[in-house]
């Protein structure tokens, strides 16, 4: 029995080491670029790093991703002046582009459109309009010398709070313990295509189970109409106080949205306000094409094109191009 069990050990153990090979030889697990806390506490990658993105199951989207001197994904460096027309796209993954080859991004398919400017991609997975602004307010100088700002927002998620504080949740990715983890391909590539999330949901479940002493009852329309509408009030206020904190110049500034999963309210209060808005909804409607990833919402290359010509057309309109 002694020496089935120790045969069997040593089987597993050699498997295990041949499945690491097959992920690395292959490129299975995707490469994760070291996250840190600056010195005004933005949250951004380490700077000059470099590796592959892989998305989805058998490596449905495999793609290389750059961080600049910024920490920032990008093909090119942000060194704005007065004798240039810049633009800088602000926002969370969407922008960010970790499911694109970084010299095939937005901003690179917007200067290909327009080549008289630069595009500089603040993108960060889980951005909200709290660390968008925080951002911007960080690095002032820098952003003062950009013509355009564009910040993406999505009025579900990105105005939960009013104001900017670290996620340490975030940052908790890049513990040592996760980032010897981490190391293993294997097990990375595991988690992306949702081997280890029935063991994680078991054990929230049981967690949730011995917590909670009621059942969560089901909500009527009515209530869940009540929570809906309070809910876009606190929202609304909270973009209220992020402006009135962290300032917002109407003359530079537009948000980029799709007023398709737009509160009306929020549309209704941009407009009143006469805050600059670029909708991107009808573009992706009309698209006889899929603009997104089959495995999650993110846009694919398709999508990412019809955004950059939203974003050109819109600057063309403001006859951009000419040096200031």
């Amino acid at each position: 029995m002694k020496k089935l069990f120790l045969k069997s050990g040593l089987y597993v153990f050699l498997i295990l080491i041949v499945l690491e090979g097959v992920a690395r030889i292959f490129h299975l697990g995707k490469d994760t670029p070291t996250r840190f806390l600056d010195e005004h506490k933005v949250e951004k990658w380490v700077p000059n790093q470099n590796g592959f993105s892989v998305t989805g199951n058998r490596r449905q989207n495999f793609s290389e991703f750059h961080i600049n001197n910024s920490g920032f994904n990008s093909y090119r460096e942000f060194t704005p002046d007065q004798n240039r027309i810049e633009v800088a796209l602000v926002g969370d993954s969407f922008i960010e582009g970790f499911h694109q080859d970084y010299y095939n991004s937005i901003g690179k398919k917007i200067e290909n459109d327009l080549p008289k400017i630069e595009v500089y991609e603040y993108g960060y997975a889980g951005y909200d309009f709290a660390d968008q602004l925080h951002l911007i307010y960080s690095y002032k100088k820098q952003f003062d010398l950009i013509d355009h700002v564009i910040l993406g927002i999505k009025f579900s998620n990105d105005l939960t709070r009013d104001e900017y504080k670290v996620v340490t949740g975030r940052l908790a990715l890049d513990t040592p313990i996760n980032k010897l983890l981490k190391k293993s391909k294997l097990l990375v590539y595991c988690k992306s295509i949702g081997l280890l999330d029935p063991p994680q949901e078991l054990l929230y479940k049981t967690r949730k189970f011995f917590r909670s002493k009621n059942p969560e009852k089901p909500l009527d329309e009515q209530e869940a109409l009540r929570i809906k509408n309070e809910k876009e009030k606190t929202y609304l206020a909270n973009f209220e106080g992020l402006i009135d904190k962290y300032g917002y110049d109407k003359n530079r500034f537009t948000l980029l949205l799709d007023s398709r999963i737009t509160s009306p309210i929020f549309i209704s209060y941009l407009e009143q306000n006469k805050f600059k808005y670029i909708d991107f909804s009808r573009s992706f409607e009309n698209s006889k094409r899929s603009t997104t990833l089959i495995y999650d919402r993110h846009w694919n290359n398709h999508g990412r094109t019809l955004i950059a010509k939203v974003i050109s057309t819109y600057l063309k309109k403001k006859n951009t191009g000419d040096p200031k």
